[in-house]
């Protein structure tokens, strides 16, 4: 088995998922792999996602944690034969690799949840937004830096699964440039608005006792829930969280937050109006 030098967080999952299921098991890595009739190294190696797997391998460690659950069985399969290479690959060795593990979760995703409290959400981002948000970093990005970044993150934006997303009003009104750019990035999100797959809410200022959106939010839906995903921003990139329990809170979370906003008509509405005072 050849080792790969930095696996991507899909192919970490996987080993996750395969280490989870042997200790619900019961079983040792040691006893793991003499089901496959590999060592210590080599069962250590595939749960930390540093080598591949065969789709046979899956189905016989699943046979033996006794796992009957079949489609996950059949979605770890998937990413266990899965061999795309996306559009994301070419800033493979030029942007972090949380950029990349990102784009590829858009790509497999079922669907995505939001919640944005100080920045319009990257996916909905103009470009002159964008190069204002990364422009404001410290310590600063070179031009270079800053560009691909940019260009990455319209790349992004071109996705068609279902998107909920719930912006606070501070992230509606917070001017990371000039008013032209603000206005601009308003009038974009309320045309993103009637679009089929995208339900924006605004949550306003004016809300009695609301302490729910003191963090930005993504939730990232797999193909079944176990293999859901939150991310978090982090001052060096972005945190994946996948725990079974993090997952169930940050659901209730955003069901909370939904709950209060804006229904998404009178969500636009208000929308238009900000651009209107600016």
């Amino acid at each position: 088995m050849v080792q790969r030098r930095e696996p991507t967080a899909r192919q970490m999952r996987l080993g996750i998922e395969l280490r989870r299921l042997r200790e619900a098991a019961g079983l040792t890595a040691i006893e793991a792999a003499a089901l496959l009739g590999a060592n210590r190294v080599q069962m250590s190696h595939i749960e930390s996602g540093l080598v591949g797997v065969s789709e046979e391998r899956v189905r016989r460690l699943a046979s033996h944690y006794a796992c009957t659950d079949k489609e996950f069985i059949n979605a770890l399969v998937t990413i266990a034969t899965d061999r795309t290479r996306g559009w994301w690959e070419e800033y493979r060795g030029r942007l972090p690799t949380s950029f990349l593990d990102l784009s590829e979760l858009d790509h497999h995703a079922a669907s995505r949840r939001e919640v944005a409290i100080l920045f319009v959400p990257g996916l909905l981002q103009t470009e002159e937004y964008a190069r204002a948000v990364f422009s404001s970093r410290i310590p600063e990005l070179t031009d270079e830096e800053r560009d691909l970044r940019v260009r990455h993150r319209m790349a992004r934006q071109e996705i068609t699964t279902p998107y909920e997303v719930v912006i606070h009003e501070a992230a509606l009104r917070i001017r990371v440039s000039d008013r032209a750019t603000s206005r601009t990035q308003l009038a974009h999100l309320a045309r993103l608005s009637e679009a089929d797959h995208i339900t924006l809410r605004v949550i306003p200022f004016d809300l009695d006792d609301f302490s729910r959106a003191s963090s930005t939010m993504t939730y990232i839906e797999g193909p079944v829930p176990k293999l859901d995903t939150v991310v978090r921003d982090a001052p060096h990139g972005s945190v994946f969280i996948d725990s079974e329990a993090q997952l169930n809170a940050y659901r209730t979370r955003f069901r909370k937050v939904e709950s209060v906003s804006l229904e998404p008509e009178r969500s636009r509405d208000f929308i238009h109006r900000l651009a209107r005072e600016l």
